[in-house]
């Protein structure tokens, strides 16, 4: 993974304010993705097992997938100042300890990739550009490294 320019940080800043302001609905959009791409994703968290369909008011839903947004968009910030990802040492820990509990392996990160992309997408409308897609893309893919390395997978 290259350098990440100024030009690619602008581009997630500035889809990341067209899309914040309707985080509820991109949420479940979010979800409803990942379960479409990969259905048995949805044991995987707590907040969709019990049930045959995505929560609409479900504030948890909501706070995952603001997290993947938010920590994304960071990463682009820290990808252009830094050079790399740096996640705090504990909340890197959790995620990785997390993620691993959960049986999550390669194939999910990009699941949530794919979701994330199209979501973004979604949101941007008419804003949205290949140079887009590959700016989200790199700080996910950024980010995703981070806690891999942490799982050790």
């Amino acid at each position: 993974m290259g350098s990440f320019s100024e030009k690619q940080e602008a581009l997630v800043k500035e889809s990341w304010e067209l899309i914040k302001h309707n985080i509820p609905e991109l949420s479940l959009r979010f979800f409803t993705l990942i379960l479409e791409i990969a259905p048995a994703a949805k044991n995987m968290f707590s907040f969709l097992k019990d049930t045959d369909e995505i929560p609409h008011n479900n504030p948890k839903l909501k706070a995952h997938a603001v997290k993947v947004f938010k920590m994304t968009c960071e990463s682009a910030i820290q990808l252009h100042e830094k050079g790399e990802v740096v996640v705090g040492e504990t909340t890197l820990k959790w995620l990785g300890s997390i993620h691993l509990q959960k049986g999550v392996i390669d194939p999910h990160f990009e699941v949530v990739k794919e979701a994330l992309l199209r979501t973004v997408q979604e949101g941007t409308g008419e804003k949205w550009s290949e140079e887009m897609n590959g700016a989200w893309a790199e700080a996910y893919d950024h980010l995703a490294t981070a806690i891999k390395n942490e799982m050790k997978i």
